[in-house]
């Protein structure tokens, strides 16, 4: 079975190969013949990566332990779904599924494309499948997941396995790295059309079109991952948090700024002809910053909890990307002349400025997480001594980024296209600016002291009272005309402009994000060393330990410690804290106890205990779970940007000296 795994993914290297050079002969040769057997190649790729990953995922489900790497990443007394989910729970599977996802991707995109675009769709299949080659040699010949156990090269087998890392055995985890994954390798389908256009020299904005929709969905997913991390760092990790600026963490952000960029600038060149050369560069930089991600996960180059063990797999990354780095700028430069603007910004005041400043802001952001991330490894090569930056150092750039970006969140719907006059300024920033300005007077009138939080707070209200407010006037208006209650009104105006308004509400997760985030700077801790029948206190709670219990199944040991718990003298239930020890890795690994409301999470970590005597770590996080309620928001808005509108509309763009007045039709 291992020997059929191996032979297939080495059959998907040598066919990815073939579909590379005869989409590229066909199309330079007119041999439309080539093309087909390169589409159908594409699919064949795909089958045959997805039988080597049904054999891995079989081996993992049955134990069988002559794999090196179920032995390594799995054990019988694991619960099945952690036994599935080994399968990117380790360097080598997890490239597998990488390979695998890209060939369906790739697979999808050639059967939806077959009648369309001709031009550019050869060398989409070309770019994908070079990409495709790449992960296939790792695959196949640097860190195979069919590699077995062998003494004196005869196959043998163990007892039992190591099991998956018991931080990995949480629900969370099941469904987070595959989220990243499907928004890393979605990147790359808008990148291939991209290099496509470039190679082609096409005029026309037919890749930005095309792969709108591939983009938003990418985003949506990676958007899902980086959440869906956070909440397992929150729930699983008993440290306390949900963000602590750690490397792979960073690496997951960084190709999001940059697509979450190209997502507002496209608009531009949409409707304005415009940022051309920027749309490129930003959908190159979120593509090429998701293999430098996987990069850093998996090389060694930095130290984090996520990361994989050190592996030969980093010069390869740097030797792949060096090659589409320069490939792609050396296309850019060549190119320039097709990627010229066909109008110029009229006004500071206006929208096409927001979003410009927008992009700024991003990929300031973008560079300043990078930086950050990679200032060991060049301290290191400069000074001989590694120098880590840690979480003060990100906030200290981050807060008054993140804030210029939620202003700019509200700001943009203000502004009309191409310049703003006074009095429509005067007029749309007079209600939500004095919402925000008293807000801002009371939170300090009420002992508030911690001025970033009073300005988030401000800003967060002025941009969701905008957003309110753009709702409301267009409902007005439609309910008044077809004598509409409010609630259809607001369903109707959303449905005749998806884009629009499921963006509207993609900027009001982000502002519930925002509340979330603000609540960090009121939050409180201690940690307490407490005998079975005594409390302690934090904040308005009071926890008395009443009891201890411990247990045993097939997969670990556990002790939990049962806490009374009171909120200003007034019972409100129990908290069960727990420690658990894997049998199959012996290592030992907390289970928090957590309260969720609404306006602050009760959140306890079992730290250590000895007889009657427990370490507890206790803490406060007061409008944690609004980042959770936002993020449900901000997928649902998502979701209906994604919906066909039901009026389309026509947008015409400025007319320049030496160019034709274009008319694009853009669903909005």
């Amino acid at each position: 079975m291992e020997n059929v795994g191996a032979l297939a993914v080495l059959l998907a290297f040598c066919i990815a190969i073939y579909a590379i050079v005869a989409s590229v002969v066909g199309k330079l040769k007119g041999r439309p013949f080539l093309i087909l057997s390169a589409r159908r190649a594409v699919y064949a790729v795909s089958f045959l990566v997805t039988v080597a990953s049904g054999i891995l995922v079989y081996a993992l489900m049955t134990s069988d332990f002559r794999f090196a790497y179920v032995a390594g990443h799995s054990n019988r007394d694991m619960p099945a779904i952690y036994k599935f989910t080994a399968w990117w729970g380790g360097q080598e599977g997890s490239l597998l599924f990488w390979s695998w996802l890209l060939s369906t991707y790739s697979a999808v995109v050639v059967f939806q494309n077959r009648r369309k675009l001709r031009e550019i769709v050869p060398y989409v299949i070309a770019v994908l499948s070079f990409v495709q080659v790449f992960f296939l040699t790792l695959n196949a010949f640097i860190v195979s997941p069919f590699q077995m156990l062998a003494v004196d090269k005869v196959v043998t087998s163990v007892a039992d396995g190591l099991g998956l890392n018991p931080q990995l055995q949480y629900y969370a985890m099941a469904i987070h790295p595959p989220m990243l994954y499907l928004g890393f390798i979605g990147f790359s389908v808008p990148f291939a059309f991209a290099i496509a256009s470039l190679i082609t020299k096409q005029p026309g904005d037919a890749w930005i079109h095309t792969t709108r929709r591939w983009s938003i969905v990418a985003w949506l997913f990676q958007s899902c991952g980086i959440m869906l991390g956070s909440a397992w760092a929150f729930d699983a990790l008993g440290w306390g948090g949900y963000w602590m600026w750690d490397p792979v963490e960073n690496c997951s952000l960084l190709p999001w700024l940059a697509m979450t960029a190209f997502l507002h600038s496209v608009m531009m060149q949409e409707k304005k002809g415009m940022m051309k050369v920027w749309n490129i560069v930003l959908v190159a930089s979120a593509f090429f910053l998701a293999c430098f991600g996987t990069f850093l996960t998996r090389s060694g180059v930095v130290s984090s909890v996520h990361a994989f063990a050190e592996s030969p797999i980093g010069k390869y990354f740097i030797g792949f990307l060096a090659i589409g780095i320069s490939g792609t700028v050396y296309l850019i430069l060549d190119r320039l002349e097709y990627l010229k603007s066909e109008s110029e910004l009229e006004s500071v005041v206006s929208r096409e400025s927001s979003f410009l400043f927008n992009n700024l802001l991003l990929l300031a952001s973008c560079f300043a997480v990078l930086w950050g991330t990679l200032f060991p490894v060049i301290s290191q090569a400069v000074t001989n001594e590694k120098i880590s930056l840690d979480a003060p150092w990100f906030n200290r750039l981050m807060i008054p980024i993140g804030l210029g970006l939620l202003f700019l969140t509200g700001v943009g719907p203000l502004f009309a296209w191409r310049r703003t006059s006074v009095e429509s300024l005067r007029r749309n920033f007079m209600i939500p600016g004095l919402l925000a300005c008293l807000l801002a007077v009371g939170l300090f009138a009420a002992g508030i002291r911690n001025y970033w939080a009073i300005v988030s707070f401000g800003f967060c209200l002025f941009v969701a009272a905008t957003i309110m407010s753009e709702f409301f006037k267009g409902a007005h208006a439609i309910g008044q005309k077809n004598q509409m209650n409010f609630a259809r009104a607001v369903v109707e105006l959303t449905h005749r402009n998806t884009r629009r308004y499921g963006g509207y509400l993609v900027h009001m997760g982000i502002v519930l994000m925002f509340v979330g985030w603000t609540g960090t700077a009121f939050n409180k801790n201690t940690t307490a060393e407490v005998n079975v029948g005594n409390s302690f206190s934090l904040g308005p709670y009071t926890m008395k330990v009443a009891d201890l219990n411990q247990g045993d199944n097939q997969n670990y040991k556990w002790e939990s410690a049962i806490l009374e718990v009171t909120k200003n003298g007034s019972p409100i239930g129990t908290l069960e804290p727990e420690r658990r020890f894997y049998k199959a890795s012996q290592q030992p690994l907390g289970h928090v106890a957590l309260r969720n409301r609404l306006d602050d999470d009760l959140y306890i970590n079992f730290a250590s205990g000895e007889g009657r005597t427990v370490t507890l770590q206790a803490y406060i996080f007061p409008l944690v779970s609004w980042i959770w309620i936002g993020t449900l928001i901000l997928v649902f808005g998502t979701l209906i940007a994604l919906v066909p509108s039901k009026v389309a509309r026509q947008y015409a763009r400025t007319q320049v000296v030496g160019l034709a007045e274009k008319h694009v039709p853009v669903e909005n």
